[in-house]
């Protein structure tokens, strides 16, 4: 792989940021800058496509300058994003989604349930195409947040010229190219990537038969692969809005968590390969990400979809709705939860942090975490499950609860939390290992990936060894990864990751306390099922 320096662009639900790598995968430089978001009932979820391309070129902005480097230098760029939806008129200009009528607020954020009612139609469909997202289209998906525009908000519908996953619009924010990448259309819009085609008799279906007559322009008109130069690269405008040069290549873009398995699952060092390792991205929500070389059809488990992350490989997507988000409910929902944010703040870190420093002063050896669980059990669907169930009416439960209001029962419910994500993780697991799929290894990436206890329990629930990348930054290194393709510093993906990405440690699943995580894993899956009134499954 040749030398080089490539930027990575990751606009995740709350903020955007910007990293700066050389050709061995060492972080030069990183920015980060919030955006706005607006919650609504109805399950709601807005933010704007101004916005958050003006968090864009500030987080780039502040890389650029941490790093000390002249932008010259910069051989490529790429860029991921939360697979939320960006609606725009032919001249550019924000088209409003909701309720509040505001063009400003022109994005659907991937968490908004808004659409429940027209996904529920289509998989009462059983079109074809859904064998490709594990039988039932999510609400978090862009064909049934379609649907509800052109049924509740038929003008803006009307109007739109565009209707982009919010990684195809920065990448034509950035180059004024129309381009798709084809891991968003096949992973969020029903493309048949393997295929190389849309289904047109789908859209037929549902009531989005415009579309297809339109030789789908609105959502996909040229379809390529991830890292991918787009035409002309970086435009002089948005070269001036980073502070970059005119002209730099951009590569078409990935999903965040797809960003996060490239920049993992190809590391030097650690157990397993490519199609062994799991790649877990564990930040707002949770994804997990298995490549295989031939398409396995799981239940429950989005999929398979041909070269969506690596190239020429099959993958199976599925996680969970809320993973940080359930930690920061429980917390917040707590009685000492004032309490913990005050300490931590006092210590000069975030709460959750402080916690884990709190379970960790406790216990010998993080295995031993579990202990201060006690009975709590938590099941993590509070916005939904993902997968394996697929039921976007799942709820959350907290179970084994006492009269206890302490900060150690905080603790306890911290730890359970935890635990309770990582069940999820196992049934995740079990369901497609059923399905003939293998995994020897979980890499994380996202912020709980620097825990060790978080990876401690991860890895004694599930019974797998967890690795932690070399990098701190695998999120934005995906990312960067793209931008090494579209330079032609790298030949392909795969040259990339394996000259970029590494592993730095990993947590062995400890055989000491295997029977308690079954017991409680057990729990987990009886509560979840008589939850919603189904016989337990893993």
């Amino acid at each position: 792989m040749k030398n080089g320096l490539f930027l990575g662009i990751d606009v995740g639900t709350g903020s955007a940021r910007a990293g700066l790598f050389d050709a061995q995968g060492e972080l030069l430089g990183v920015g980060r800058h919030d955006i706005l978001l607006f919650r609504e009932d109805g399950g709601i979820a807005e933010q704007s496509g101004d916005d958050i391309w003006s968090a864009v070129t500030a987080a780039v902005r502040t890389a650029v300058a941490e790093a000390a480097v002249d932008p010259r230098q910069i051989s490529g760029i790429g860029i991921d994003a939360a697979c939320s939806q960006v609606v725009v008129a032919a001249d550019g200009a924000p088209l409003p989604v909701g309720p509040s009528g505001d063009p400003a607020r022109n994005v659907i954020v991937w968490m908004d349930h808004r659409a429940l009612e027209q996904a529920a139609r289509i998989n009462d469909g059983g079109h074809e195409v859904l064998r490709y997202v594990g039988g039932r289209i999510s609400p978090e998906m862009q064909t049934p947040k379609v649907l509800w525009l052109r049924e509740h908000m038929p003008r803006t519908y009307a109007a739109a010229a565009h209707f982009f996953d919010l990684a195809d619009y920065l990448s034509w924010r950035a180059t004024g190219d129309v381009s798709r990448s084809a891991c968003t259309v096949a992973c969020k819009w029903t493309y048949l990537a393997h295929e190389r085609r849309w289904d047109e008799a789908y859209f037929d279906a549902i009531g989005l038969g415009d579309l297809a007559t339109e030789g789908f322009a609105r959502i996909g008109p040229r379809i390529v692969d991830p890292g991918t130069p787009l035409a002309n690269g970086l435009s002089s405008e948005a070269a001036a809005a980073m502070g970059l040069v005119a002209g730099t290549p951009v590569g078409a873009g990935l999903i965040d968590a797809h960003a996060g398995g490239l920049g993992t699952v190809g590391g030097r060092g650690g157990p397993g390969t490519i199609s062994t390792r799991l790649g877990y991205v564990f930040g707002t929500s949770a994804c997990t990400m298995t490549s295989t070389a031939r398409p396995v059809f799981v239940p429950g488990v989005w999929g398979p979809y041909y070269s969506a992350m690596v190239p020429g490989l099959w993958l199976l997507e599925g996680g969970q709705s809320a993973a940080g988000a359930t930690l920061d409910h429980l917390i917040a929902s707590h009685p000492r939860a004032d309490q913990a944010r005050a300490e931590a703040a006092r210590a000069g870190v975030g709460v959750e942090r402080w916690l884990t420093d709190q379970v960790l002063s406790r216990i010998a050896r993080p295995a031993d975490a579990i202990h201060l669980a006690g009975p709590l059990t938590v099941v993590p669907d509070f916005n939904g499950n993902r997968a394996p169930l697929a039921d976007p009416d799942a709820r959350g439960i907290v179970a084994g609860l006492s009269l206890e209001s302490g900060l150690d029962d905080l603790i306890g419910l911290f730890v359970a939390g935890i635990a309770g994500i990582a069940c999820g993780l196992r049934q995740i697991l079990e369901v497609q290992r059923s399905a003939g799929v293998t995994t020897e290894a979980v890499v994380i990436s996202g912020g709980a990936g620097a825990s060790p206890l978080v990876r401690t329990l991860l890895a004694d629930v599930t019974g797998l060894p967890v690795s932690r990348p070399g990098t701190d930054e695998p999120v934005l290194l995906g990312a960067a990864l793209l931008g090494a393709k579209a330079s032609e510093a790298a030949p392909d993906l795969g040259t990339a990751m394996a000259a970029m990405s590494s592993m730095r440690e990993v947590s062995a699943a400890s055989p000491d306390h295997r029977s308690l995580h079954d017991a409680r894993y057990a729990t987990f899956l009886a509560l979840q099922a008589a939850a919603l009134g189904r016989p337990a499954s893993g």
